[in-house]
């Protein structure tokens, strides 16, 4: 590689780029992943984490593959070292290599300051937020049964009201679109926020399509699209229309509508596979608690999949145990789903799961199934037997407290020997 920098970090001189093209990665055996530390916690977890994962891709490959990792900055440490929570340098580095992986960032709530992973995902077109939950024996959590718990939400990732489209009460936009709808006969009071909820065919067909190419490619027996359309009619409720014509045109040949399939009798024609759904946005908080089994795979919009997001998290152990992509057609991005954890940050605390699943998930984007499948098997087997970190040893009884490296620790020792 030519000897190149940003931040005026050297890049690894023997690590190559990862090619993405059309959300999918052609991976070279010494990639080049950028990261970003995080604030918080993040410093913590993200070495545990490159610690794991490149002891897994050791065991899986020997000295064939190996991560080059990269640092770069945001956040807290842009701000000291540059002045900028979201250096230019930064932005530039992950468009030169297409892959990152990043801890939390904190953002202020209130005030002009925008959420840097909302941008992060804006400015790369990050369409696709995937986020896999599932049970990991071992882990506590109120839910009665949550090894039913086995669901890959899909949230589209750049419009709906997370496109940022604003006016403050009394500002000259808010007036001017205050006017503008008294045009077409809307009245707002003159003491009102405005925000605009957007949703283009455009970015739905993109996640949809998404959404069912992943259930195919997985044999998952069904989609379900979830919208709030008996309210929003031109939004979420164009959202689920257009997903069901989507499926219709690119996939009819191999799915098709629970409508359909109950005028059937329930019995699936020759050749379809794939069952085509949609659920209210309410009730399907509902079914997340009682029959999360009915829903494999779940595709809906930004402000639905934020909150479903956490909610199945809790079903499962909480957002500590919830990984997270942001896959967009030339770039992707892993990250940890939680926040910073200030109150605990520097103290070895921290539980890395969130940010190492996340990484998983990069491996399996890599197409590196053999060092995915050999973290996931040390989560499991650690955990089952106990070893934990705080926040989840404090919930289990006779359980072993670790630190976040002791942790670590645990899961390289308890990498399987053969993948």
């Amino acid at each position: 590689m030519t000897a190149i920098s940003f931040n005026g970090i050297p890049v690894p001189a023997d690590g190559e780029v990862v090619k993405v093209a059309n959300g999918k990665a052609t991976t070279p055996n010494k990639p080049v992943v950028a990261y970003i530390n995080g604030d918080g916690i993040g410093p913590e977890i993200s070495v545990a984490t490159r610690r794991v994962i490149d002891a897994a891709v050791t065991r899986a490959y020997g000295d064939t593959r190996q991560i080059k990792w990269y640092e770069i900055v945001a956040g807290e440490e842009g701000t000291r070292r540059f002045n900028d929570l979201l250096p230019a340098d930064t932005l530039a580095a992950i468009r030169h290599f297409n892959v990152a992986i990043k801890g939390p960032l904190s953002t202020p709530t209130g005030g002009d300051q925008r959420s840097i992973n909302v941008g992060l995902r804006q400015k790369l077109d990050l369409n696709q937020c995937i986020r896999p939950f599932r049970h990991f024996t071992g882990v506590p959590t109120d839910v009665k049964r949550p090894e039913k718990v086995n669901i890959v939400l899909f949230r589209e990732n750049v419009e709906d009201v997370y496109a940022g489209i604003e006016f403050k009460m009394g500002s000259e936009g808010a007036k001017k679109l205050r006017a503008c709808l008294a045009e077409l006969g809307v009245t707002i009071r003159e003491d009102t926020g405005i925000g605009i909820k957007i949703m283009s065919k455009y970015n739905t067909e993109r996640i949809i399509r998404a959404a069912i190419q992943y259930a195919l490619d997985n044999k998952l027996p069904s989609v379900t699209i979830v919208h709030k359309g008996n309210i929003q009619k031109y939004t979420e409720g164009a959202f689920c229309e257009w997903g069901y014509e989507l499926a219709a045109a690119e996939f009819g040949d191999k799915t098709i509508t629970e409508k359909a399939l109950k005028a059937n009798n329930w019995v699936m024609p020759e050749g379809k596979v794939l069952v085509i759904k949609d659920c209210i946005a309410d009730a399907m908080l509902a079914e997340v608690v009682s029959r999360p089994e009915r829903h494999p795979v779940v595709v809906t919009m930004n402000l639905n999949g934020d909150y479903l997001s956490d909610l199945i998290a809790a079903c499962v152990g909480g957002l500590g145990i919830a990984p997270g992509a942001n896959i967009g057609d030339d770039y992707a991005i892993f990250e940890a789903t939680h926040g910073t954890a200030a109150d605990i940050a520097g103290q070895n605390l921290a539980n890395p799961c969130s940010l190492l699943l996340s990484a998983v998930q990069m491996l399996e984007f890599f197409g590196w199934t053999e060092a995915s499948k050999a973290v996931v098997a040390a989560i499991e087997t650690t955990i089952a037997g106990n070893t934990m970190t705080g926040d989840m040893a404090k919930l289990v009884p006779g359980s072993t407290k670790v630190s976040t490296s002791a942790f670590a620790d645990a899961l390289i020792a308890n990498l399987p020997a053969k993948v």
